[in-house]
């Protein structure tokens, strides 16, 4: 079973575009995105996954239970990078920490989509609101990778609480997917279906061309990754296992639909390589793509696919 998810994700055309990317650097071809266009591609994407998460936020009826979902993902999305970004600070560096924990700290948009095939097999569904508890998720990980960046950058905080958070809320992505959930919480159904062809049909289209550029840029710095030894591979395992497996066992106290938990789960121990990524660049020019892309597309996803999901659900039938 695990076997036909791997497969059903090698076969997906975004992902298939990433492997374009990476053999296009070892052909040498001239192929490239100019940084103009890929900085709005970048856009677009965190534009599009804040606008859907709130127009779902919107459709869901109000209860207790979405409630402290949405608050336990945020702090979920909060925590998590914390702790990372102290593991390995040292070691690799305060840009390159920053991304990294706002990576494992995010969460991974396919990774959801291949959790939710895992449930239909098991012939589980899913409620609505964890879509926008997703795209919740997206923002605070973000927040803290900038805030973390800004704090520890030229050996030391420069500046006071209040002046953090108004960077950090005022950094291009982040402004971009929060004010995008908002808008599309107050928006009108019928007004927002207008713009569905920009906001949903086309998605991906643009992340295939965003993952095609990704590609490249893992390819180009690998050299980087490799550099790092077997410590940031294996980090790329144990750390998503930890809070996938954590988060199984504490999502009892949040929920007890088996389906809503096991995403809980997923959502903890995917790391995001769309909208982390997308923001990063822009944030924290310094810090290498060519280490957290990797990790979090080439080692935690397939992990999570083959080992990570069966292992999370069955936590959660033990609980």
């Amino acid at each position: 079973m695990n076997l036909q998810f791997l497969t059903h994700d090698l076969s997906n055309p975004t992902i298939l575009f990433f492997l374009l990317g990476i053999l296009a650097v070892i052909i040498k071809s001239d192929l490239e995105i100019p940084e103009s266009s890929f900085k709005f591609i970048s856009l677009y994407l965190l534009f599009s996954i804040g606008f859907r998460g709130g127009q779902e936020l919107q459709h869901s009826p109000w209860t207790p239970e979405i409630g402290w979902s949405l608050v336990f993902g945020m702090s979920i999305a909060a925590i998590i990078p914390l702790y990372t970004f102290m593991l390995i600070k040292k070691r690799i560096g305060i840009s390159n920490a920053a991304a990294v924990a706002a990576s494992y700290g995010s969460v991974s948009a396919v990774t959801f989509v291949a959790a939710l095939s895992f449930l239909e097999l098991k012939g589980l569904t899913l409620n609505g609101h964890m879509v926008a508890v997703m795209a919740l998720m997206e923002s605070p990980a973000i927040i803290v990778g900038v805030s973390l960046l800004k704090i520890y950058d030229n050996d030391g905080p420069s500046m006071g609480i209040k002046e953090l958070l108004r960077h950090s809320l005022a950094n291009g992505s982040v402004l971009m997917i929060m004010g995008s959930l908002v808008i599309g919480f107050l928006s009108d159904s019928k007004q927002a279906a207008d713009i569905a062809p920009f906001t949903t049909d086309i998605f991906k289209g643009f992340l295939a061309l965003f993952l095609l550029e990704m590609g490249m840029t893992t390819a180009r710095r690998i050299k980087s990754f490799k550099s790092h030894g077997w410590y940031m591979a294996l980090f790329a395992i144990i750390i998503p296992a930890i809070n996938g497996m954590v988060v199984a066992w504490l999502s009892q106290f949040v929920s007890v639909d088996v389906a809503n938990r096991f995403v809980f789960a997923v959502l903890a121990a995917s790391a995001s390589y769309i909208a982390v990524p997308a923001a990063m660049r822009l944030a924290a020019p310094k810090a290498d793509p060519g280490l957290y892309i990797p990790m979090a597309l080439g080692i935690t996803f397939p992990f999570n696919i083959a080992l990570g999901m069966p292992l999370y659900y069955g936590i959660i039938e033990l609980s």
